[in-house]
């Protein structure tokens, strides 16, 4: 064992000590007196220097054993100052604590919240539907909107396609606020492209007709529980060398914390970033313990039991902004499972901030008896 220099002085262990000499020549710790040499003396000098030395080892080197190895996950235990937090304790995800608001030089509202030290202006570009909510309550209004699709004929002669039309609920209030924007719904204009890892590869009319799209009859726009949806294909894909199938969760199967798992997709490869990326991104993060992830330094009891958490205590690595729905998967041998689907996390790869996802193992059920067709 090496000891750093500096750090007690300890002798080299093993090696072989010259005994001082004292001023009468005979070694120090040897007390004659006629015939009798008492070396009691000595025996208690070697005991005290042997308690000296391992105090010290046990000083310098414990507290050096004690300290994660970089790279590593340490998370048995809440970080100091960290405390459990209740579901009642949540926060919103994605949502900040303090919001202020100012009118620029040039009429514009700015916005300005905790996490961000500069002004934004209210329609910035990346900004999520969660953060315009919050602060359209900050600024006293309500939600009372609803849509519903009428046809215009002069969008394209003959078309069928839809438009959004948006009104509030209360007859006659702000009516002259709201206008109409357009929004695609046709359910056919949704394909999947499979197989492909860049978006420039897209070819408009190919790819698998979305037939039915699924979401979870639970799911809460407010915390994100139960944020997983099915969609049924109208034919199914050819497997290939490019596509296959992910094996799901099996009943009661557990990957542990610390267990390796990749997440992919085409979203923002910089928090700072407002455009996604063309080619698939792919990173691997190791699952976190629900019980650190929900602690006063975390997400303060955000994640309920359908969500876990993957990623690294310094925000390494990290889900961002577009890659909402992709897949996190876990490898069991040679089988790879899907454990998790990207669902929320608080800005991208902050620290004490890892991403949170869907655990899929918490709908089993549900997918089941979807893909039988039990449900409407």
């Amino acid at each position: 064992m090496v000891v750093p220099q500096g750090r007690g002085g300890l002798a080299g262990r093993g090696g072989t000590q010259t005994p001082l000499a004292s001023p009468t020549g005979s070694p120090l710790g040897c007390w004659c007196s006629g015939r009798r040499c008492y070396v009691g003396l000595g025996a208690l000098a070697l005991l005290a220097g042997a308690s000296v030395g391992v105090w010290l080892l046990v000083l310098y080197l414990w507290p050096a054993a004690s300290q994660p190895t970089p790279g590593t996950l340490q998370d048995e235990e809440m970080p100091l100052g960290c405390s459990e937090a209740s579901g009642q304790e949540a926060l919103l995800p994605l949502l900040p604590r303090t919001v202020s608001f100012r009118i620029n030089t040039e009429d514009l509202l700015e916005v300005q919240v905790r996490a961000r030290p500069d002004w934004l202006l209210v329609c910035y570009e990346g900004w999520s539907s969660a953060l315009g909510l919050r602060i359209c309550q900050n600024l006293g209004h309500l939600r009372l909107t609803h849509h519903k699709g009428v046809n215009l004929s002069d969008i394209k002669l003959n078309s069928s396609q839809g438009f959004a039309w948006l009104s509030p609920r209360l007859e006659g209030l702000l009516e002259e606020v709201w206008q109409p924007s357009f929004r695609l719904f046709r359910l056919s204009s949704w394909r999947v492209h499979a197989g492909l890892v860049s978006h420039s590869a897209v070819r408009p009319h190919q790819g698998a007709v979305v037939e039915r799209i699924i979401p979870h009859p639970l799911y809460s726009t407010q915390n994100h529980d139960y944020d997983i949806a099915l969609l049924r294909l109208r034919t199914p894909l050819n497997f290939s060398d490019t596509v296959g199938a992910v094996c799901l969760p099996a009943e009661k199967q557990d990957f542990p914390r610390g267990s390796h798992c990749w997440v992919s997709g085409w979203g923002h490869t910089d928090p700072s970033h407002t455009h996604n990326s063309d080619t698939l991104q792919d990173t691997m993060v190791p699952l976190l313990n629900a019980q650190l992830c929900n602690s006063s330094c975390m997400y303060s009891g955000a994640l309920t039991p359908r969500m876990l958490c993957a990623g690294y205590m310094d925000g390494r690595a990290d889900a961002c902004q577009g890659d909402s729905g992709g897949p996190l998967v876990c490898p069991d041998g040679d089988t790879w499972h899907l454990v998790g689907v990207v669902s929320w996390g608080r800005g991208c790869a902050e620290p004490n901030h890892p991403g949170v996802y869907a655990k899929v193992a918490e709908f089993l059920d549900w997918i089941h008896d979807t893909a039988r067709g039990s449900l409407p």
